[in-house]
């Protein structure tokens, strides 16, 4: 079992930990002497024993509002997923009726007809005017 030594407050702990576990070790040394090197700027020197209990108090509180933040979340993705879940089971929209105008028949044929009255009336106008020309 590897024995490591950490610094928390500036002081120095040999601590013994799983092979392999020294990193997680330094990590959560650094969380503690991070809040121990917080509480010796506010208030200065402290016991060994006091700092890291009050350094251990501030790290459990913050763990503290870590799992109500946690836990907030965790309701609030329940909502959304109940939510999507609701309007994932709701029957699809009845699509939207477009109406189209319908041209009569006999309107149709009277363009038609217009149409070629005036295609016929453009030719013979252009004949007129090759004629003349």
């Amino acid at each position: 079992m590897p024995e490591v030594t950490i610094e928390i407050g500036g002081r120095p702990f040999n601590v013994a930990c799983q092979a392999g576990e020294e990193h997680f070790l330094h990590a959560a040394a650094g969380l503690l002497d991070n809040e121990a090197k917080t509480l010796m700027d506010q208030i200065g020197r402290l016991p060994e024993a006091r700092m890291l209990l009050m350094a251990g108090l501030m790290l459990a509180d913050k763990a503290a509002g870590t799992q109500d933040q946690i836990k907030a979340m965790e309701n609030k993705i329940a909502q959304q997923e109940a939510w999507i879940e609701e309007l994932q089971s709701r029957p699809a929209p009845q699509p939207e009726m477009v109406e189209v105008a319908v041209i009569p028949t006999e309107v149709r044929e009277t363009l038609a007809e217009l149409a070629a009255r005036a295609e016929a009336l453009a030719e013979a106008a252009e004949d007129k005017a090759r004629a003349a020309g």
